[in-house]
């Protein structure tokens, strides 16, 4: 298919073809690889990075910003990889962004990956690091009443899972929910599941094989907490902000996530980006990603710092 890209990510669009999720330890290999050669993010402010094992034995890489004021806010940010790849590092510059430019202590779980581990484990161990964050809010200097999570891509699906498992089971009070081009939906139904075949960075093939790998073993039965569009309910939820790049296999699921907050009466701010595809908001020096990710920073101040 032909794409009306933004101008400025066009000449990007080629050399972003989508990692290959048949074949896991190669992909998490290339993944490596490509975020090792990314610029480095130089905070403005002391951030100090550090690593703790939580119960349950969950790697957590803490960014704990210099204190400006007291207590902290804190966000759990499962990094993205389509459940079958990343790491501690794959989230790194997007959580030293966040801790340094709003003083946010940013919890980046290390949880398990598919297919070895398929759904729940690796939502288990993200919400592990969210109740290890309330429980010791008093330890970390977080308050816990401004505690939220969030993610990109299949980080932002595990983020839109934890708000739901926490409502259901009662657990550590979400104050924010920031979901930007979420993976929700492994029934891929959606127009732009079907028509993205070819897209930059993801496209249905792959999107189908992260599915796959993530739901391993389940049969036909799939839980809401492991794709969240199959949720009935979605009352109660606490605040959102979603977003949605135009040519994207993720698009719609996204879209239509945000409406039915909105109908079920979950304050939800909801932003499309024209000409974008899947994680374009990683080229740097392109407007519209410059605004992807001021609009990301924005709504945290916003709806998690103020």
């Amino acid at each position: 298919m032909t794409y009306a890209f933004d101008p400025e990510l066009a000449p990007f669009a080629p050399r972003m073809a989508p990692i290959d999720y048949g074949d896991p330890e190669t992909a998490r290999a290339t993944l490596r690889a490509v975020m090792a050669g990314q610029p480095a993010y130089q905070p403005r402010g002391p951030v100090s990075v550090t690593d703790r094992v939580i119960p349950g034995s969950v790697t957590v890489r803490l960014y704990q910003p210099e204190r400006r004021y007291w207590p902290l806010p804190a966000l759990v940010y499962p990094h993205w990889g389509g459940f079958v790849t990343g790491d501690l590092d794959t989230a790194r510059t997007s959580s030293l962004r966040i801790a340094d430019l709003l003083g946010v202590l940013v919890v980046s779980p290390d949880y398990r990956l598919a297919p070895e581990h398929p759904f729940p484990a690796g939502l288990d161990d993200c919400y592990a690091a969210l109740e290890w964050t309330v429980d010791n809010a008093a330890e970390l200097g977080v308050d816990p009443r401004r505690v939220g999570v969030g993610g990109l891509s299949a980080g932002g699906g595990l983020a839109a899972a934890l708000a739901l498992l926490a409502r259901d089971r009662g657990g550590p009070p979400v104050r924010f929910q920031c979901l930007l081009f979420p993976e929700l939906d492994d029934r891929m139904e959606t127009v732009s599941a079907r028509a993205f075949v070819d897209t930059p960075m993801l496209d249905r093939g792959n999107l189908a094989l992260s599915w796959k790998h993530y739901l391993r073993g389940s049969g036909g039965a799939v839980s809401p907490y492991a794709a969240p569009a199959r949720a009935t309910d979605l009352s109660g939820l606490p605040p959102a902000f979603v977003t949605a790049c135009e040519f994207d296999p993720l698009r719609d699921e996204g879209l239509s996530y945000a409406h039915r907050l909105i109908q079920a009466g979950v304050p939800t701010e909801v932003a499309h980006y024209p000409g974008t595809f899947h994680a374009s908001i990683g080229v740097a020096h392109a407007a519209v990603s410059q605004r992807m990710v001021a609009d990301q920073l924005d709504v945290l101040r916003r709806r998690l710092v103020g």
